[in-house]
């Protein structure tokens, strides 16, 4: 069984130590679009939250700031570079899933991006 707060050699973790200890050396953690947000956006599709819908959908949103267009292995890669190791098999099917629900459109230059009314849930702050 493999507990993520102790070191993987077996040897305990040093007591006293908190895994947070270092937090601010690298200063807070900064959401770029708040998962909150996503959250509510699937909500409203009646989808439920999962870490992968949550970071295609940030994807997108980051391409599209960007003025950039992604298809596939524009978001697998863009989930690759963020250390989001997740087949591209999994991105494919999570953004058809996503396009079938209507949340995020498939343009005609087989990119992907979020469906108007999507984008109007989410400015709706």
């Amino acid at each position: 069984m493999y507990i993520p707060q102790l070191p993987s050699d077996g040897s305990q973790a040093p007591q006293g130590a908190s895994m947070g200890s270092h937090a601010g050396v690298f200063g807070p953690r900064v959401e770029r679009h708040g998962n909150e947000r996503i959250r509510l956006l699937l909500k409203s599709f009646g989808l439920r939250t999962s870490l992968i819908r949550l970071k295609v959908i940030d994807a997108l949103l980051v391409a599209a700031e960007s003025e950039r267009s992604l298809g596939v292995r524009g978001v697998h890669s863009q989930l690759l570079e963020l250390g989001i190791p997740l087949s591209f098999l999994s991105v494919r099917e999570v953004l058809k899933r996503l396009c079938a629900e209507g949340v995020i459109t498939f343009n005609a230059d087989k990119s992907y991006s979020l469906h108007p009314q999507a984008a109007a849930v989410l400015n709706s702050d």
